[in-house]
């Protein structure tokens, strides 16, 4: 596996050995000894997936402490913008984004550990998307940012994406008090 550190500390872009042949390809997409060999102890209690149509925009969702999550994400089918946000308050990188192309094709994976927001956008139709989390999700603890926030200048690439209620209505980065 191919590890890429990002301008943003402990954000990690993880490229698997892929195996293929005349019948397809394999890779392995999570192996507890390999990732503590990168020095990633990671213990996974929870593993979702979504399905989206293309445009849609899901994010930045976040877990608060005690209720924080790394997640481990990637994408099945399809192609997404995958973008997190620092929300680590002793971070010299508070506030800044990193956004990667994740796609069926390439088969990257990228890590994020506790305190980062976190959204995608679906560039395909008919886009699986999968992380697998450290936490499990309570709802108390959930947090968001809004998406289309102006100080965060995120670029998403998509005009007007199809957002959910909650999604849009998510506090700005500047009225935001990271518990992190």
């Amino acid at each position: 596996m191919k590890i890429i550190k990002t301008p943003i500390k402990g954000l990690l872009v993880l490229q698997p050995n892929i195996f293929e042949d005349e019948r397809g390809h394999f890779f392995e997409s999570w192996s507890k000894q390999s990732f503590k060999n990168i020095g990633l102890e990671l213990d996974f209690v929870q593993d979702n997936q979504s399905l989206s149509q293309k445009g849609v925009l899901r994010g930045l969702h976040f877990q608060n402490p005690p209720f924080s999550q790394g997640k481990l994400v990637r994408v099945i089918k399809g192609k997404v913008l995958d973008v997190v946000v620092d929300i680590r308050k002793e971070s010299s990188t508070y506030g800044q984004h990193f956004s990667i192309e994740l796609s069926e094709e390439n088969k990257t994976m990228f890590w994020l550990p506790p305190g980062f927001a976190h959204g995608f956008v679906t560039l395909e139709d008919d886009t699986i998307f999968t992380y697998k989390c450290t936490g499990v999700y309570k709802k108390e603890s959930e947090g968001a940012l809004l998406w289309c926030d102006s100080d965060l200048k995120i670029d998403w690439g998509i005009d007007s994406p199809i957002v959910s209620e909650k999604d849009q209505t998510a506090p700005n980065f500047s009225n935001f008090s990271s518990q992190f």
